[in-house]
């Protein structure tokens, strides 16, 4: 459980970063249905999750998002597991990103893709 916890600070950090004023983060849809992950489909996401954060840094064109506080974090991991585990399209997780960051539409489409490859 500490190397999950400690794992998944690790690729969050890879996908924040110092960003301009974004707006506040507001529920639009009901997650409550979406299946939790159990504790083995939790570490296979992580080790994806942290490949893909590992190919982000060495992509030039990509532009970090402000993840700064723990709801944006929360909500972020929450999107990228739905799409890791065949939950949403990889179009609902981009049209769901640019909601809240319409500014990263290549960075949504970027990461929707990466799970194609992990």
């Amino acid at each position: 459980m500490k190397y999950t916890m400690i794992l998944a600070l690790f690729a969050t950090f890879f996908f924040t970063g110092c960003g301009g004023n974004q707006p506040e983060l507001e529920v639009t849809e009901d997650q409550s249905n979406y299946e939790k992950p159990t504790e083995e489909k939790e570490k296979l996401f992580h080790t994806a999750m942290s490949k893909i954060a590992h190919s982000t840094v060495e992509n030039p064109s990509y532009n970090k998002m402000s993840l700064d506080t723990p709801e944006k974090k929360k909500w972020f991991k929450d999107l990228m597991y739905h799409l890791w585990d065949r939950q949403i399209t990889r179009k609902s997780f981009v049209t769901q990103g640019l909601e809240k960051y319409p500014k990263h539409g290549y960075e949504f489409s970027y990461i929707a893709n990466s799970f194609q490859r992990f």
